[in-house]
């Protein structure tokens, strides 16, 4: 019977290599389909998130004598949000709540309300004095005065052609007892597509500078914005002493 069957020209024998070679492909088609889906799952993820994470995960950054303990979506670059030693570190926070990226507050990361992101940078101290013990050294030599009225009693000055701050301004408030506060802003169409046109230095932890840029909105109320950095730094930032 098998060999009238093998005879008959309707009767084809499959050969068994060719059939594993079948099994193969269907299986490596079956695994590419899975890669894709998870894969694909992933990818839009990251591209929704856009560079941003929700991880809230501790983060222990050293810099110098300092250690900054910080959640990982406290930190702007993907590629710093781990533990080690840096020369740089980077985050950004929703003011007034201080709070890093998360679902919720994904609409004011992406800056489509109201400019309320601060950016805040972490280094090594270059100058013996921050931007408050400048002014009266190096920053009044530099300025147009009188000045002009701003916000919440503050001074807005425009900066000489030779002082090399073009497009900027200088905004001063009196602190009693203290250095003045200052900061220095973009002016101009520049100034409108900033997301932080403004920024102002100051020392903290142990031979540290933080510059913290924000919204030129925010200059109006300068006094709890400073506040509000002084106390989120002295949470995050400890030092060897």
């Amino acid at each position: 019977m098998r060999e009238a069957a093998a005879d008959s020209p309707d009767f084809e024998v499959v050969d068994s290599t060719f059939m594993k070679r079948v099994f193969y492909a269907f299986a490596a088609l079956a695994l590419l389909s899975v890669a894709i889906s998870v894969g694909g799952k992933w990818l839009g993820r990251s591209i929704a998130m856009a560079g941003y994470t929700d991880d809230t995960s501790g983060r222990q950054v050293v810099m110098s004598n300092n250690v900054i303990s910080v959640p990982a979506n406290f930190i702007r670059f993907d590629q710093a949000r781990r533990d080690g030693i840096a020369s740089r570190l980077d985050l950004y926070l929703r003011y007034p709540e201080m709070d890093g990226y998360s679902t919720a507050a994904r609409d004011d990361f992406n800056h489509t309300a109201t400019k309320k992101i601060i950016f805040l940078s972490f280094e090594p101290r270059m100058m013996s004095r921050d931007m408050s013990g400048r002014f009266a050294p190096i920053y009044s030599a530099l300025i147009v005065k009188p000045g002009t009225p701003g916000p919440s009693g503050t001074t807005l000055y425009g900066f000489t052609e030779k002082s090399g701050y073009l497009n900027e301004v200088l905004a001063v408030a009196d602190r009693p007892g203290k250095d003045p506060f200052v900061a220095r802003c973009l002016s101009g169409p520049s100034a409108k597509e900033s997301l932080a046109p403004c920024e102002r230095d100051i020392q903290v932890g142990d031979d540290l500078s933080l510059t913290y840029r924000f919204p030129r909105e925010l200059l109006g109320n300068w006094q709890a914005l400073d506040a509000a950095i002084a106390t989120k730094v002295a949470g995050i930032l400890k030092t060897g002493h």
